[in-house]
């Protein structure tokens, strides 16, 4: 992109790529600016106009297969030059905004409406994590990471503009106390979406660590479809005999791997502990961190790590507002998944892959067991309450361990279609 470009060693787009994009961006800036004093503002859409719906703006957004490089006039046309009643949310970045972008935008356009993020040019997060975020959504595609749709790089100014969130932030969902609760069904839902999100990642051709994952950073579309966002700390992850890629530590305090936190050494694992605290936000309800409570309850995995493999507390863990709307051998499942994801050693914890397959089960709970708790198991783990033993998916998820680790699943997506690996019956 001209003096968009960057050394950066994690790229995945090339330097070569990104300066022709930013060829693609000031012949657009061009013709733009011919057309500036002939239209104004009252001929762009708004996305606050009704001729939208949830079902157009899907198929639309199936349409828009490379990322666009945008004017920045574009930008502040369908933004209304960034107006406060437009934002959408404020983050490390900046600030993101709604807008909507269709023919009377630039000709070609489908009916869309996007979300703007802006660059906050005396922000924590710049440059570096701008390009980072189209490298690597610029070429990554999923059903469960938010499509970026095009980006801005003017001046000193870079804007990244992504497919449109209904729904907003799963975190908004679950703590936000004017919000319906979230059903079962739909955390377990959320959960499996966001699991194939970083299974699809930690399985590309070259691996992608995303390294912050958290409930703020997955977005949720119309139908609660879970969509990972925010790729501006992900690291392409160890090559070859590579174990680990060494960098300075960074994401969110509370959701970062221990192991990661005190050595710098940041591999696939890291995120799955990430995955783990997620998991357990889900369940329980409770924020991964909250000064709030008492002294012991702040942390959220300390508090409830302890309990996930004795089948008399999961009880006291579980989030009341649930109520009866799960079968304890489905609770037993995601509780134990959650125990293995969070273990102080990486090795034993489980590919995304095999958290997919382990998901997988509990996206219905027809046919499944209810009963109440009997006796607890002693020392058995969480994975002998529903008939595997602790040593066994151990074994399981250990042998998994190593650079040359893959998902055995034929589904480049990892959706799980062989034989469950690691699935938790």
């Amino acid at each position: 992109m001209g003096n968009c470009g960057t050394r950066e060693e994690s790229a995945v787009v090339s330097n070569a790529q990104v300066q022709q994009l930013h060829l693609s961006s000031l012949t657009a800036k061009t013709a733009a600016g011919e057309k500036k004093h002939n239209r104004s503002v009252s001929d762009l859409s708004d996305i606050s106009t009704p001729r939208h719906n949830f079902e157009d703006a899907r198929k639309n957004t199936l349409l828009y297969t490379h990322v666009i490089a945008f004017t920045l006039y574009e930008l502040e046309t369908i933004t209304k030059s960034f107006r406060s009643d437009y934002i959408l949310g404020e983050g490390g970045f900046g600030t993101v905004y709604k807008g909507y972008i269709d023919e009377n935008v630039r000709v070609g356009l489908k009916s869309l409406p996007v979300a703007v993020k802006v660059l906050n040019k005396e922000g924590l997060q710049g440059h570096r994590e701008w390009l980072t975020e189209v490298n690597f959504l610029g070429q990554l595609r999923h059903p469960n990471l938010v499509k970026l749709i095009g980006y801005c790089c003017e001046d000193d100014h870079r804007l990244l503009v992504y497919e449109f969130m209904f729904r907003g932030s799963l975190e908004n969902h679950l703590f936000r106390k004017a919000t319906v609760p979230l059903s079962w069904a739909t955390r377990m839902m959320i959960a499996l979406g966001a699991a194939k999100g970083l299974a699809f990642l930690h399985n590309a051709e070259r691996p992608v660590i995303y390294r912050d994952f958290k409930t703020s950073n997955i977005l949720l579309d119309s139908d609660y479809t879970a969509k990972l966002s925010d790729f501006g700390l992900a690291k392409a992850g160890p090559q070859g005999d590579e174990t680990h890629v060494s960098t300075r530590v960074m994401g969110t305090y509370g959701y970062a791997a221990p192991e990661y936190v005190m050595t710098g050494h940041l591999t696939a694992r890291s995120d799955v502990y990430s995955f783990g605290v997620v998991l357990l936000e889900l369940l329980t309800g409770r924020k991964s961190v909250d000064k709030t409570r008492p002294g012991k309850e702040q942390s959220l995995v300390d508090w409830a790590r302890p309990k996930l493999n004795d089948k008399r507390k999961l009880l006291q863990i579980l989030d009341p507002r649930l109520e009866s709307q799960y079968s304890v051998r489905a609770a037993q499942k995601a509780c134990s998944l959650a125990y293995y994801c969070l273990s102080q050693n990486p090795k034993a914890r489980p590919l995304m892959s095999d958290v997919v397959e382990t998901l997988e089960p509990l996206q219905s709970c027809d046919g499944a067991e209810v009963s109440s708790f009997g006796p607890s198991n002693g020392g058995a783990g969480p994975f002998a309450m529903s008939g595997i033993s602790d040593y066994r998916m151990r074994q399981r998820f250990s042998n998994n361990v190593g650079p040359g680790a893959t998902c055995r699943s034929p589904n480049p997506n990892c959706s799980p279609g062989a034989a469950a690996a690691c699935r938790v019956r």
